[in-house]
């Protein structure tokens, strides 16, 4: 199964114009969405282009084929724009032989884990910060942020293909990280 991942949208519009191209070039199945997708935050400055309303109709686009968490910039009021579900704080998605358990990363990440199976994956957004790595007995994956990335990152989003998770910049498809995943 080959999946898209996106974090930290924050309401920018050209970054979700671009998700939304590498997704239908991709091939993948499922965006997954890692939450923050329509509210900057009151940490963050306003990012290029901002527009949530916008941002919302072109994800309402392709609703039956998101999967998305809440994320700490997430409300009840952005629900209201979206026509596919943002408010469970985690989703688990079941492959063969490991799960993904899907998070923003601001309730769970690498420093409070969720109860997981040797070789599963936690996936979180949150920190902006890319991560493909395994550590100790699970791997942990972080896509990065498509809109304010941190840490002198490009922005970039994730994919898993073939059993690789990996992180490629937004602009120019390179790879920034990635980690092969084994059951």
């Amino acid at each position: 199964m080959k999946l898209m991942f996106a974090s930290d949208i924050h309401g920018s519009l050209p970054a979700t114009e671009q998700v939304l191209s590498h997704f239908e070039r991709s091939g993948a199945k499922w965006l997954i969405l890692l939450g923050d997708v329509l509210n900057h935050g009151p940490r963050n400055a306003l990012p290029a282009g901002y527009n949530p309303g916008a941002v919302a109709e072109r994800f309402n686009s392709i609703a039956d084929k998101i999967i998305a968490v809440r994320g700490n910039c997430d409300s009840e009021v952005d629900q209201m724009l979206l026509h596919f579900p943002i408010t469970a704080p985690w989703q688990q998605i079941l492959m063969a032989e490991q799960r993904l358990f899907v998070t923003h990363g601001h309730l769970y990440n690498p420093d409070k884990l969720p109860p997981l199976a040797e070789n599963d994956v936690l996936v979180f957004g949150h920190t902006h910060l890319p991560l493909a790595e395994k550590q100790d007995t699970v791997y942990l994956f972080n896509p990065g942020s498509v809109s304010i990335p941190k840490g002198g990152f490009e922005p970039s989003y994730g994919m898993l293909n073939d059993g690789v998770l990996s992180v490629h910049a937004l602009n120019n498809d390179g790879v920034i990280a990635q980690v092969e995943i084994t059951p």
